[in-house]
């Protein structure tokens, strides 16, 4: 490993190792980069090799460490105490005055434990999202939990994450509602958003067609539940010959294998690899109809002004719900068919979405983050020159 800063100014590392949580750091590096005083150091675990290199170019600047810290097979706990050892190692040699995490993957809650036994202040990015279950989602509702009560500075999406972090007893100075850069993130996707030769015969074979978007890959819904899951959409898919269905499909094998298997001898059913962000916005923009379990996804479908169903019983992010772009499928044996099964009540809902202000955030809320750094960064500074 290299150093690759030089030891002046406020150093900050940040960890990220699945693709949401780089999706969301990104526009943070990038303007923490416009403060000279600041250096950033970006650390990947790779929690999601596979996936990271198409979003690497989110970036304005390299990623300094590369941290390979996935085996195949390995236990949760074999992930995060392999996680945070390497992280040990990176934190030593750099030296940081602050260590930032994002969301809660078992990646921050890793950044976030060698941080605090190495007397580091963590930040904590999208800080305060509950869903009042440790085990839905599993394990990153109890992850996001510990991360909490180990950072020093939470900066919340929403007001209702820091009303949720108060009543933990999180100190209500220690907390900033700054929104979520994954806005910031879309905006810039959206911009970006250039010819894609896979995507774009795909989108031209779609035509005539009513796009039907599915993105799964949460732990809890392994087993039974995706397997139905798939199995309802799949009979949707037949039934509406309008319809057709496109699965960006998870590495993951437990994911992959389930997919295959339910999906690919399927009429009008696309199975494909995963995309870059910009490419996975398009798709997201050509879509009739969107199904996840993905918690970004439930931020994005705001702006992008596209009907959600969400693969879950509840969640963690219900101002999409409550803004109406979005209900809950649930993960119960024919809650999902109901939904889907009522077509003019479907039809109608779907006709009714259009883009409306994100309640996650703006196109300010990575630059909120930033600044919110530097302002704790100086606040330590002269809380120290006092102390002296």
């Amino acid at each position: 490993m290299t150093k690759v800063f030089s030891a002046s100014g406020d150093r900050i590392m940040i960890i990220a190792g699945t693709r949401p949580e780089l999706i969301k750091v990104a526009p943070v590096a990038c303007q923490l980069g416009r403060y000279d005083e600041v250096r950033v150091t970006i650390v990947s675990t790779a929690q999601q090799a596979d996936l990271l290199p198409a979003f690497l170019g989110l970036l304005d600047t390299e990623v300094d460490y590369h941290l390979g810290v996935m085996s195949a097979g390995q236990s949760l706990n074999a992930l995060l105490s392999k996680t945070i050892a390497a992280l040990d190692l990176v934190i030593a040699e750099v030296q940081p005055n602050l260590i930032v995490v994002q969301g809660d993957t078992t990646s921050a809650l890793a950044g976030a434990l060698a941080g605090r036994m190495r007397a580091i202040p963590v930040a904590h990015i999208e800080a305060g999202l509950r869903t009042g279950d440790p085990a839905n989602p599993f394990p990153e509702e109890t992850n996001r939990r510990l991360i909490s009560h180990v950072a020093s500075l939470h900066c919340a999406p929403t007001r209702r994450n820091r009303a949720e972090l108060v009543r933990e007893g999180i100190a209500p100075q220690d907390i900033i509602v700054t929104g979520n850069p994954v806005v910031s993130s879309l905006q810039n996707a959206i911009q970006k958003s250039q010819s894609s030769p896979d995507l774009d015969v795909l989108l031209e074979n779609l035509k005539g067609l009513k796009p039907v978007v599915l993105t799964t890959h949460r732990r809890e819904s392994f087993g039974t539940t995706l397997d139905r899951n798939l199995r309802t959409l799949r009979a949707f898919i037949m039934e509406r010959p309008d319809t057709a269905l496109v699965v960006p499909v998870h590495p993951n094998p437990m994911v992959k294998e389930t997919v295959q298997r339910i999906l690919s001898d399927s009429e009008r059913v696309s199975l494909i690899e995963p995309l870059d962000y910009p490419s996975f916005v398009r798709l997201l923009q050509a879509a009739w109809l969107i199904v996840s379990d993905s918690g970004g996804v439930q931020e994005e479908v705001a702006s992008l002004g596209k009907p959600l169903l969400v693969l879950r019983s509840v969640t963690e992010r219900p101002e999409a719900i409550d803004a109406g772009v979005a209900k809950l499928a649930g993960e119960g044996p024919g809650q999902l068919e109901e939904l889907l099964g009522d077509c003019d009540a479907l039809n109608k809902w779907i006709a009714s979405i259009k883009p409306i202000a994100n309640p996650f955030g703006d196109a300010q809320s990575s630059a909120r983050i930033a600044q919110a750094f530097v302002d704790f960064l100086t606040g330590q500074v002269q809380q120290t020159r006092a102390v002296q």
